[in-house]
């Protein structure tokens, strides 16, 4: 029996009841609470942890390449699977494209931009990939990005320098920069009249460092250059617009800190550069200014975009003021017990306005790959190792359902190495 329309409308808006923590009671309780105060109830995100199906086999600190999802967004996501599949090319030719620009709608709004900005991708590579691909380059037109950007999109601009002749310069980062103006000033000084593109990341993927990128993105435009933003730490993470950023493109995963199950991103494209942008994989079917021309990739699995409605909707019960504060506790609580340790080098600034959950961190004698595979063998400890542009340590993520007591042993396990 096919699948009435208002049995599809709960399946996508996840209505349906699913039987784990009551997360609308749980959130009561703590109503009066400011989010700092929230941020260090450890009664409270111990209950939350109970949404979650964690792992009992390690301590799960890598959770910036892909999260779990919490009990509520998994069930409906496998349920949506199961809908689809019962009237499979009936829902894909009649249904697939209403929902689909419904959850666009929603996504939109959590990041404050018109849905006609804004396509759902399968992760942030492909998102800016495309952009960096469909730019209509010349010989001899510059880009800039950093040693610490992600290297999926360099490869990217290494691709183009080989097909088209475009030089790319690479500045970068401090890991403890003294000022924003110093971070703005090095991509200032990189700048040509020959520059088109400038990348910039919102948070450094390897050490969790957040950049001032309204700063850098205002001095870019200044100059006559564009500039696009490797968002894929950031939506879900900590409190933004991309209207506010005031930069060109933006990119995101929404299976990070979002909690959306694998294979959903973010392309947000100012609404006049649309136009000027051509499509990763050929499409006549939309207008030259209409953002969905670039985001053809075939049939493909369209439950995760469905799920992803529910993971916004369970990021937006806990709120992200409260989930920002307990992300960015989490880091401080464990960094500030080893920041001026002997042997130990945090490689990810102090300053709340410069971090969130991610940092990095190193102990001197031994190697970042040992360091990873020492903590996870002797103490079971699940990080990973990054050892390049001027960051030697492993990466540590935790998430809403870290405890403190995992971070007390990972912190005694690195004094203990040290």
């Amino acid at each position: 029996m096919l699948l009435n329309k208002r049995q599809f409308l709960q399946s996508l808006t996840g209505l349906a009841a699913l039987p784990n923590t009551d997360i609308d009671a749980l959130l009561t309780s703590i109503d009066s609470q400011t989010p700092e105060e929230v941020a260090q109830n450890e009664a409270f995100w111990s209950e939350l942890r109970k949404g979650f199906t964690v792992t009992k086999d390690f301590i799960h600190l890598e959770n910036g390449y892909y999260v779990l999802a919490s009990h509520d967004v998994l069930e409906a996501y496998i349920q949506h699977i199961r809908d689809i599949n019962l009237i499979s090319s009936y829902y894909m030719r009649t249904r697939q494209f209403d929902d689909k620009l419904a959850v666009r709608k929603q996504l939109a709004e959590l990041v404050g931009a018109s849905h006609e900005e804004v396509v759902i991708t399968r992760n942030t590579t492909e998102s800016l990939d495309t952009i960096i691909s469909g730019i209509d380059w010349k010989a001899g037109d510059e880009a800039i990005m950093a040693m610490q950007d992600y290297g999926a999109m360099v490869d990217m601009f290494k691709q183009q320098a080989r097909r088209y002749g475009i030089v790319n310069k690479i500045i970068s980062i401090p890991n403890h920069p003294a000022s924003d103006e110093e971070i703005v000033d090095l991509y200032a000084q990189a700048i040509t009249p020959k520059t088109r593109l400038l990348m910039v990341c919102h948070i450094i993927n390897i050490t969790g460092q957040i950049l001032p990128v309204q700063k850098i993105a205002d001095m870019a435009h200044a100059k006559g250059v564009e500039v696009m933003v490797d968002g894929a730490h950031a939506v879900g993470h900590f409190d933004f617009r991309i209207p506010d950023l005031h930069c060109d493109y933006y990119g995101s995963s929404l299976h990070k800190w979002l909690g959306c199950p694998l294979g959903a991103g973010l392309l947000y494209v100012k609404k006049e550069k649309i136009k000027q942008i051509w499509p990763l994989i050929g499409e006549t079917g939309y207008a030259d200014d209409d953002i969905r021309k670039l985001n053809h990739t075939g049939t493909h699995p369209v439950h995760t975009d469905l799920a992803l409605a529910d993971a916004i909707k369970f990021h937006q019960k806990i709120g992200i003021q409260r989930k920002e504060a307990r992300l960015r506790y989490l880091q401080s609580y464990w960094t500030a017990q080893v920041r001026n340790h002997p042997g130990i080098v945090v490689n990810t600034p102090a300053d709340p306005k410069r971090h969130g959950a991610i940092a990095n961190v190193g102990v001197t004698k031994l190697k970042p790959a040992d360091l990873a595979k020492t903590l996870m063998d002797k103490y079971k400890i699940w990080t990973v190792a990054i050892d390049y542009a001027n960051v030697h340590g492993v990466r540590v993520t935790p998430h809403l359902f870290t405890t403190t007591e995992e971070l007390d042993t990972f912190v005694k396990a690195l004094k203990e190495l040290a």
